[in-house]
């Protein structure tokens, strides 16, 4: 292959390259145990990894909404393990029922509270660099810039002339900026930044409020039926999960009484008649031993305010009141029955255990039914909410219940498998069904039961959250970060004294589409036309 020959005065030839061995293996050094940590490091505190677990803790909270929570939901993961008990078995191996406090949701919450101080932190101090470092230079070819005008200005007098009307209106403008003998250099939208780390570490913020406030928080339910009262104590809830670091001892000494549960329902729209459009929740609540009683009402989304907890109302229903006495004539039950909706029109489920009844046990499946009505095949339903015409129906098992095993067991549910039907169904006689003040004899000698009356409950939900307070301020400050960030625009201003006149360029740090418009306000403010003499065409971009 012929070689170049660099000049006529003689000739080099370059020497030949010896051929590549691309068989040859590359091995590549090994960064060791501190090098994949850094790398690690760097992937996880990058905006790309935080903005992926924002994402996943997005995702990861959706089962929450579709689920009944524990510490929310109480009844509803009842009533979902009634209805569905394989697939709340298998849903619960997941924590499901428990998303917010579940291993995988705890591991994206932490990461991502790692990931975004790692992405703030280091943009504080390259922030505060840029606060205190002067206006940039400019630049050599100022019509490059997107924006950009020139002007032949007469005199050196009028060119220093027109600097100093820029400057001036600058510095009304708010621009940092720094004199020079040849012109003026300028920047401001330093908000935009601020405004951005303020954003991500409020969400900072947010994230320690509620992970700090819930270690020391905590959330009881209980279901309380009229003329019932509850006192703050742990014996007294019907469920409760305590923060991480809750101390009993920080209940704060309390009662609360429910004296009337009342339901409004539309009874003017006929395609939405029998919907409630308010819940009333009338209580009488005291705080400590020398309290005075103090009447409130508590509704949906309006809870009431106590020291130390607030009362949610959750949920409401019936609780039929049932006298029954066994066969010997004593009293083996009395009292009301939470009884559990199955659909909007309150058709409920309820369930009695009679253990100490004699000559034998029994349990009672029992139906409520506020407006009682049959079907086309004769089944019973309930056509309206409200009480207008109340039914109750019982089926009777006589047999060992399974409370004296010492295992736990769910007061909603009655476990029919080791006993005998001796009423409903199958059994040969008629289920019960009883009006209120009505009463029926049991079979096999069982006793006979009474439906006294009819009483409406209300599950509360009372909690407590330090940190309640602390993600409100956190988020108005995210909030405010965001405005900030999407209203501040960085822009940087230079006006250049050049020979024969002045260039005047501005640059934008984002898009802007509004730079062109900026540049032709600032110039006429300034009002460096009036020293032109000649404005020249305006640069493209």
């Amino acid at each position: 292959m012929a070689l170049r020959q660099q000049s006529k005065k003689g000739t080099r030839q370059k020497p030949k390259r010896a051929p590549r061995d691309y068989s040859a293996e590359v091995t590549s050094a090994d960064i060791g145990a501190l090098g994949w940590a850094r790398w690690i490091w760097r992937q996880l505190t990058s905006m790309r990894t935080a903005l992926i677990l924002l994402l996943l803790m997005a995702v990861a909270s959706v089962p929450g909404s579709l689920y009944p929570q524990r510490t929310a939901d109480p009844n509803g993961v009842t009533q979902f393990f009634q209805a569905n008990p394989q697939l709340a078995q298998t849903l619960d191996r997941f924590q499901l029922f428990d998303v917010y406090s579940s291993a995988w949701f705890s591991a994206i919450y932490i990461l991502l509270f790692i990931s975004l101080v790692g992405c703030v932190l280091p943009r504080i101090g390259v922030h505060w660099g840029e606060l205190t470092a002067p206006a940039p230079l400019m630049p050599r070819n100022m019509s490059r810039m997107p924006a950009y005008a020139k002007f032949t200005v007469a005199t050196p007098a009028a060119q220093k002339t027109a600097v100093d009307r820029a400057t001036a209106q600058l510095k009304r403008e708010r621009y940092r900026l720094v004199r020079e003998a040849n012109g003026v250099r300028a920047e401001k939208g330093y908000l935009r930044e601020t405004g951005n780390l303020l954003f991500h570490a409020s969400l900072l913020g947010v994230l320690l409020a509620v992970g700090i406030g819930g270690a020391f928080s905590y959330s009881g339910q209980r279901v309380l039926v009229e003329g019932e009262t509850f006192v703050n104590n742990l014996a007294d809830f019907d469920s409760f999960t305590p923060g991480l670091f809750f101390n009993a001892d920080r209940l704060t000494p309390m009662s609360l009484s429910l004296t009337n549960f009342s339901t409004t329902y539309d009874l003017n729209n006929p395609s939405n008649r029998g919907i409630p459009i308010d819940f009333r929740a009338q209580v009488v609540s005291r705080v400590g031993a020398e309290g005075l009683p103090k009447s409130s009402v508590i509704r949906v989304n309006e809870p009431l305010e106590l020291p130390g907890s607030k009362v949610y109302l959750t949920g409401n229903g019936y609780a039929p009141v049932v006298t029954i006495f066994d066969g010997k004539g004593n009293v083996a039950f009395d009292g009301p029955v939470v009884f559990l909706p199955q659909d909007s029109n309150m058709t409920s489920l309820g369930v009695i255990k009679v253990p100490d009844a004699s000559p034998s046990q029994f349990g009672i499946q029992a139906f409520f039914y506020p407006t009682a009505a049959k079907l086309k095949s004769g089944a019973l339903t309930s056509a309206f909410p409200a009480a207008g015409d109340p039914l109750l129906t019982m089926f009777v098992y006589k047999g060992n219940l399974g409370l004296d095993s010492g295992l736990n067991s769910n007061v909603f549910q009655l476990n029919v498998h080791a006993m005998k039907q001796v009423a409903g169904g199958k059994s040969g006689n008629k289920a019960i069904e009883l009006a209120p003040g009505q009463s029926a004899k049991l079979p096999d000698g069982l006793g006979r039961v009474y439906f006294t009356g009819i009483k409406r409950y209300a599950s509360l939900d009372i909690t407590y959250n330090p940190g309640e307070l602390y993600v409100l301020a956190f988020a108005i400050l995210a909030m405010v970060g965001l405005v900030m960030m999407l209203f501040t625009k960085r822009r940087r201003v230079w006006v250049k004294i050049v020979e024969g006149g002045i260039e005047v360029a501005a640059l934008s740090k984002h898009k802007d589409s509004n730079l062109d418009r900026m540049l032709e306000h600032f110039i006429k403010s300034a009002k460096i036309k009036n020293v032109t003499a000649k404005p020249a065409k305006k640069a493209t971009k």
